[in-house]
């Protein structure tokens, strides 16, 4: 008869998790409560900035159903492999190591159909196995809403460095985004500040700005919270198309607008943590 070995336990696996997160200096959570903003954009691209800064930097994507941080930056092809040490995170652009289900998975079409338990499981002994070393920064991208994994990520990653909230300029927006505010600060997690994504778009012709969306989410948000808003970024045909292309934007346009408005987000992100600002 053959013995199966034991299976860890969830506290042997948050232990591990821990220890694996112990040479990383800053995490950073950015999350929304719902879809539709953008927040999966300005993760990744927080990421990219942050690594043409000169740092080392990871990113996790914790949606475990809608996985699409490889999407944006281009990743077909990549995959996650491991070792008997631990899982070794793919290599994506500027270096930034990447972290994904879709990077596990034999086709980016193949969907996951798991539970809750199953999900916060998956996240647990991911987060306990990932081999990042040494990391000025992990920015962990959450799935849209304050459920499974948002409440599993809060608890394994204790001394997670802040969040960003991301909405756009809607009331509909907000008013769901404030229940992400408000898990933030429930778990006491420092609270960095607001991102208003699809802000307002200008003209390329005549230079007019139009509120396409709307306007003023942010700093409504930011002032009944008594944070900052981080930043406004607008809206850009030219995101779409580099996605098309599977070139990150940052990348393939690295002097428009929202381009510009998110090197200075990364700036003012660091200078926060860092205790700058």
């Amino acid at each position: 008869m053959s013995i199966q070995p034991r299976q860890p336990n969830v506290f042997e696996l948050i232990g591990r998790a821990k220890n694996r997160l112990a040479k990383v200096k800053y995490k950073v959570m950015v999350l929304s409560g719902k879809g539709g903003v953008g927040k999966t954009f300005i993760s990744s691209m927080l990421a990219l900035a942050l690594a043409d800064m000169g740092y080392k930097v990871g990113i996790f994507d914790a949606d475990i159903h809608g996985s699409s941080i490889p999407l944006i930056y281009g990743m077909y092809g990549s995959r996650i492999y491991a070792d008997e040490n631990g899982i070794i995170p793919a290599t994506g652009p500027m270096n930034v190591r990447v972290v994904a289900t879709n990077l596990m998975l034999e086709s980016m079409e193949t969907p996951i159909v798991w539970r809750g338990p199953l999900k916060s499981r998956a996240i647990i002994e991911l987060l306990a196995n990932i081999k990042w070393g040494d990391l000025d920064y992990l920015i962990i991208d959450m799935p849209p809403g304050t459920g499974d994994e948002a409440i599993t990520i809060a608890q394994v990653i204790t001394d997670i460095s802040g969040a960003i909230i991301v909405t756009a300029p809607s009331i509909l927006s907000e008013k769901i985004v404030e229940k992400a505010i408000n898990f933030v600060v429930a778990n006491r997690i420092p609270l960095l500040g607001i991102v208003e994504n699809m802000s307002y778009f200008k003209c390329p012709g005549c230079g007019k700005t139009y509120y396409i969306l709307g306007r003023g989410t942010g700093e409504v948000l930011a002032r009944k919270y008594k944070t900052r808003l981080l930043a406004k970024i607008p809206l850009d045909p030219y995101i779409g198309e580099a996605i098309d292309r599977g070139v990150p934007y940052l990348i393939m346009y690295p002097d428009a607008d929202a381009a510009r408005e998110l090197r200075r987000l990364a700036k003012k992100i660091d200078e926060i943590i860092r205790g700058k600002s």
